[in-house]
């Protein structure tokens, strides 16, 4: 992508006022017409937003955009429908034993709406409601532990054990996407609560959230330090949706991919998972004391752990995206090359040869934001953040945004499961495009939010600015 290095976030108040009103028709739009007994709201076929089913692990974005447009403009019907919606039809969320999906759920839904309270937006009347979901849910999300060994050269099993929470696929598989899912797992921990199990065993959750975070870093993510015939210093940064293992002696086998092309190729969508979900750990860490973390190996070890990750993922995206920082969804798609250099170019959502997904954007958009002010925005982390502005810019132009009063996305030419064939392609044109999803549609709030809040003097949108 080339960056901006010119271009102020201030520069982007009048787009983002144009699009809290485009986003507020939207969400009336949905509240209004959408039947949730049909499903949760997962993407749009012609406009209109579906269901699909595998997991409802949207319907926490649905109801957490409310929250996410009242704080942005303060249109309390918003607020309320997203508390009634959260009472009535998220509690089956905090309980769910069977997916990975706890972070994106719960802190969208009972985490903002905690956050808005705390910060005296909202009434405090459902202050200890909120927090028993949140403690509950990461709890749950803990549950589902697999233990793996580290260093086990040439046969021998390793000493260092660790671990991580398993995807909906079972126990063998590790998704990169829960680096963001496991952030309810440490804002369970700031509110005081463990995982309890068998002869009252106490299970810390900041130790399981780090030891994901590692196991993580570790196994999705490659540096090129040769890993693999692939691992090579051109591809630092590249990720991996699933990593698998063996569940017997707990070692790693292979990479692997549900949604993108291969193991061996970087789906855009999980890349940016793991861009903001460091991203944030990194800023959550500063609120961990150093008696908490001593145990676990000090505050050096988890920084260095995170930065590793985090700078990555994000240079590879800046390496590897269309000119206008939109990346197409996979970057070792199987007819990208019929695209010519596609890099010194803009977006092509139109294309006959390959999909963009906007929504992989719009998620690491934020992480190239936050590991910009982490690293310092006019210092080492410049690059950073004038990248997630460059960004920001494309995404909340008329290209990118469902101006039609008559299509109920938000955010225009996203992918959901390319392999599968999942996404609506329009009549006329070859791949998918011209349609939303719900996680686009809410992470791009969440990143106009966070970028709104930077530009007032606002206080600092955290996914822990729920706690005290």
């Amino acid at each position: 992508m080339r960056i901006d290095n010119s271009l102020q976030a201030a520069a982007l108040a009048p787009a983002l006022k144009n699009f809290w009103q485009l986003s507020g028709q939207k969400i009336d739009s949905i509240f209004s017409n959408y039947d949730p007994a049909k499903g949760s709201p997962v993407f749009t076929v012609a406009g209109k937003y579906t269901a699909r089913g595998w997991t409802e692990w949207t319907e926490g974005f649905n109801y957490g955009s409310g929250f996410l447009q009242f704080d942005a403009t303060g249109e309390q019907r918003f607020a309320d429908a997203a508390a009634k919606f959260t009472v009535d039809r998220m509690a089956s969320h905090v309980s769910h034993i069977g997916v990975h999906d706890h972070g994106f759920n719960n802190l969208s839904t009972y985490g903002n709406w905690l956050r808005l309270q705390r910060e005296g937006k909202l009434p405090a009347t459902h202050v200890d409601f909120c927090e028993v979901a949140i403690k509950t849910s990461g709890a749950v999300q803990a549950s589902r532990w697999s233990r793996i060994q580290h260093g086990g050269a040439n046969g021998n099993r390793g000493t260092d054990e660790g671990g991580y929470i398993y995807s909906f696929n079972g126990p063998h598989s590790l998704f990169v996407d829960t680096i963001r899912s496991v952030r309810i797992l440490m804002v369970a921990h700031q509110l005081g609560h463990r995982l309890m199990a068998e002869n009252d065993a106490a299970h810390s959750l900041l130790q399981r959230g780090l030891l994901h975070a590692d196991a993580t870093a570790k196994y999705s993510i490659f540096y090129g330090e040769g890993r693999d015939s692939y691992d090579v210093p051109a591809e630092r940064g590249r990720t991996t949706h699933e990593a698998v293992f063996n569940t017997n002696d707990g070692r790693f086998r292979c990479p692997n991919s549900q949604q993108g092309f291969s193991g061996f190729t970087t789906w855009t969508r999980g890349l940016a998972w793991a861009m903001v979900g460091f991203a944030e750990e990194l800023e959550f860490l500063k609120t961990v004391s150093d008696a908490d973390l001593a145990p676990l190996g000090g505050r050096a070890k988890w920084e260095a752990i995170l930065l590793k990750a985090a700078r990555a993922t994000c240079d590879w995206y800046i390496a590897n995206t269309a000119l206008d920082g939109i990346p197409y969804w996979d970057g070792g798609a199987p007819h990208l090359h019929r695209l010519g250099d596609w890099r010194s170019r803009p977006a092509e959502p139109f294309n006959e040869f390959e999909p963009v997904d906007s929504s992989a954007a719009a998620i690491g958009a934020q992480g190239l934001l936050r590991l910009g002010r982490y690293l310092g925005e006019k210092g080492e982390g410049q690059a950073y953040w004038q990248a997630g502005l460059t960004t920001m810019r494309t995404l909340l132009s008329d290209a990118y945004l469902g101006t039609d009063p008559q299509h109920q996305g938000l955010l225009l030419h996203t992918v959901y499961h390319r392999p599968n064939g999942w996404d609506y392609i329009p009549p006329g044109q070859k791949v998918p495009c011209g349609e939303a999803c719900m996680w686009g549609d809410y992470h791009l709030r969440e990143a106009a939010l966070y970028l709104q809040r930077v530009i007032e003097g606002k206080p600092y949108y955290t996914f822990f600015g729920c706690l005290k």
